[in-house]
């Protein structure tokens, strides 16, 4: 969709800052690259395809900034969908736009759309909290797809947790009506005031992924596991 993108180990990542993306430009779709996704979709081809068929893949990990750098010399800036979000959410109230969440439980989406309301005030929101489950029934997809088309969002928010988050709009994205569409769980946990972000002297040294971890053994394990196949990756490209 954009020409401002660089290859970073095979992925075309968004290479420039939040101000390009509009949305006014048709169907987009914007998904999230870090290392761990990185190393997921190396074993998981419908993830690695959804990553790949992105319109928007923007480096979420200092990680990837980090790639970008030492194999190609590409200068870019990590992008956290956080940033994304609240960029997209900006945009939204100036004009009065309309906004839907899908994923999490549903006192977290109260919480959330109690936040906007508070925060955005222009902007009406929509919500719907799916059944957990590690993949849905038909049916369960069929009632997804109409409460989102029913409600006709500028902009969907998908948070199912990844890769399940990423797969799900990859494979239903031509059924659903929206002008941008991004996949950012974390970020529903962090808008509802469930998770703190990193302190800012954190994300400013690029040690987000860090605090993330220390609140949370999941997460620790995941990049202990992750980060050192994603360093050698980034030796062998480099040294191919």
């Amino acid at each position: 969709m954009l020409d401002d993108v660089i290859d970073v180990m095979g992925y075309k990542v968004f290479s420039e800052s939040l101000d390009k993306i509009e949305l006014n430009e048709g169907k987009i779709v914007v998904n999230t690259i870090n290392p761990h996704s990185y190393v997921t979709a190396k074993s998981d081809k419908i993830f690695n395809d959804a990553l790949k068929d992105s319109d928007i893949l923007i480096p979420d990990g200092s990680g990837i900034v980090l790639a970008a750098k030492l194999i190609n010399g590409d200068k870019i800036n990590k992008i956290a969908g956080a940033d994304l979000h609240q960029h997209l959410l900006g945009k939204l109230d100036m004009k009065g736009g309309s906004v839907f969440y899908v994923g999490a439980s549903q006192e977290t989406l109260y919480k959330i759309k109690a936040r906007l309301f508070s925060d955005f005030p222009n902007i009406n929101v929509g919500t719907y909290s799916p059944p957990f489950k590690g993949s849905f029934t038909h049916n369960d997809n069929v009632e997804i797809i109409e409460k989102i088309n029913s409600f006709g969002p500028d902009a969907l928010f998908v948070g199912m947790t990844a890769p399940k988050q990423e797969k799900w709009l990859h494979q239903n994205k031509e059924k659903l009506n929206f002008k941008v569409a991004c996949s950012i769980g974390a970020v529903f946990d962090f808008y509802a005031g469930n998770t703190k972000r990193a302190p800012q002297w954190m994300i400013d040294f690029g040690l987000e992924w860090f605090h993330r971890s220390l609140l949370s053994w999941r997460l620790a394990k995941r990049n202990f596991i992750s980060n050192p196949i994603f360093i050698k990756d980034i030796m062998l490209e480099k040294f191919k």
